[in-house]
């Protein structure tokens, strides 16, 4: 099989590279691997499966979040520093998760630990008044990220909530644009098709909205990733009624999707034509997309952006912010923003150290280290065929199981998801973490070295031996 050429190019920014040519894999073989994957893991992690049935009796599913569990259970983690996690079991694993990217710095950071005592002894909690605390990092952010104006909020889904009420307080108006297969956190607004069934959203080049029943989701409208002749097409027919469009610069929900080159361009301009507030979500990219998050790095400037996870270094941190004009809508009362927690000194504290660690060096340093393991990773891709490609943004980086460019969610839906449950799971029984879904991302925080991600290499060159024998 030859890998197709006709592709549109990713913009330059990213990162992806295709086979020439793959093979494709021995399903029974595959199912085989995955069968003898399980046992071993149930096998070696006897306190994570007692811990978790002594959870689920005061925690549904056993975790504190639902993304955290997995069948038959999920592993749990005593504690961590720098690049590794400790399991109950006792076992040491490289963490390459890092919290999506809110441990961009490492598990206790000394620097942060230092801040934050610092402020535990000597400046305080919560105080729930303005702080020069607050002051200071919000300024930092400022030039950072180039905002004219940000609130802090606790959370991503705080963040986006509040920016999509700001637009529509902006603007006068109550529909929003959505990307298909785009997470953003639990605002029911934007829990519009999230990851739905292809049998429930219509056609591809058409999609309809999938509203799950606890929802009260309003008028959304969902588009396909990379489309813009359909983005077009409803900002045409609905665009007086359109608040806002949402969406990640870059997709990192079903592992890393990058845009077109020209696509976020073409995004803009179709929201500056219907005077729609266009928003980038940053919670996942943020920091680790580089110094200045994705938006800066792919060279488009969004009204608003919301930011969390990379910039708290493991402390509940988020904020929204961006042009003055749409900001004021918190200044003149067209909308207010409230949170008790807002920039309290403690993670105000953390921020702070976040920012002076993350330097151009430390980052550049760290993505360095990301694309020699990609490139090593794409050696073992051709060698042995495998119907697999790469794809990174900064210091994330991901192997997606199809030989050709996943470009929306449509594109996701048709990757091989069994093999890429036993590539996850080959990971974990080998003392490698990566993220329990099917579209598994790693994080080279700036703990890692390369001597770490070596591991990876060396883990990932033993599945393709076992695929292929």
């Amino acid at each position: 099989m030859t890998a197709s050429t006709t592709w549109p190019q990713p913009d330059p920014a990213t990162r992806r590279w295709l086979p020439e040519t793959s093979t494709p894999l021995d399903q029974a073989r595959v199912a085989s691997l995955l069968a003898a994957e399980w046992e071993r893991f149930t096998a070696s992690t006897a306190a994570s499966g007692a811990h978790n049935e002594q959870a689920s009796k005061s925690l549904p599913l056993g975790v504190t979040s639902s993304f955290q569990h997995w069948d038959p259970y999920p592993i749990s983690i005593a504690s961590a520093r720098g690049a590794w996690l400790t399991d109950v079991d006792g076992r040491r694993l490289l963490d390459l998760s890092m919290g999506f990217g809110a441990m961009l710095v490492g598990h206790l950071n000394p620097v942060v630990i230092e801040e934050v005592q610092k402020a535990l002894t000597d400046v305080g909690t919560l105080f729930v008044t303005p702080s020069p605390t607050a002051t200071e990092v919000a300024e930092r952010f400022q030039r950072r990220f180039g905002l004219d104006m940000l609130r802090f909020t606790n959370s991503g889904t705080e963040s986006l909530m509040y920016a999509v009420r700001a637009a529509r307080a902006f603007t006068g108006r109550k529909a929003i644009i959505k990307i298909e297969g785009g997470y953003h956190g639990g605002y029911d607004a934007l829990q519009v098709s999230v990851k739905p069934g292809l049998d429930e959203i219509g056609p591809a080049d058409a999609p309809t909205p999938q509203v799950p029943f606890d929802v009260e989701a309003g008028t959304v409208y969902v588009v396909p990733y990379n489309d813009l002749d359909r983005l077009t097409a409803i900002l045409d027919a609905h665009g007086s009624e359109i608040a806002a469009m949402v969406l990640e610069p870059v997709l990192e929900n079903i592992a890393i999707v990058v845009p077109d080159e020209g696509y976020l361009a073409g995004v803009r301009a179709a929201c500056d034509a219907h005077g729609v507030v266009l928003i980038f979500d940053e919670v996942k990219t943020g920091l680790t997309a580089g110094y200045a998050g994705a938006s800066q790095r792919l060279g488009i400037k969004p009204d608003l952006v919301t930011l969390a996870k990379s910039i708290g270094g493991g402390f509940p941190l988020a904020a929204f912010g961006g042009r003055k004009e749409v900001m004021e809508v918190v200044v003149d009362g067209r909308m207010a923003h409230f949170g008790t927690y807002n920039g309290n000194p403690l993670v105000m504290a953390a921020a702070k150290a976040v920012d002076e660690i993350c330097t151009h060096e430390a980052l550049d340093a760290a993505e360095k280290i990301n694309i020699g393991t990609l490139d090593a990773v794409d050696e073992i891709i051709a060698e042995f065929k495998l119907p697999a490609h790469t794809v990174a943004l900064g210091v994330k980086g991901c192997i997606t199981w199809s030989p050709t460019p996943v470009r929306n969610y449509r594109d996701y839906k048709a990757t091989d998801f069994q093999v890429a449950e036993l590539s996850w799971l080959w990971g974990v029984n080998r003392g490698i973490l990566t993220p329990p879904g099917l579209d598994e991302q790693w994080l080279v925080s700036l703990a890692h070295t390369q001597t770490e991600m070596d591991v990876l290499v060396s883990d990932f060159r033993e599945l393709a031996e076992a695929l292929r024998a």
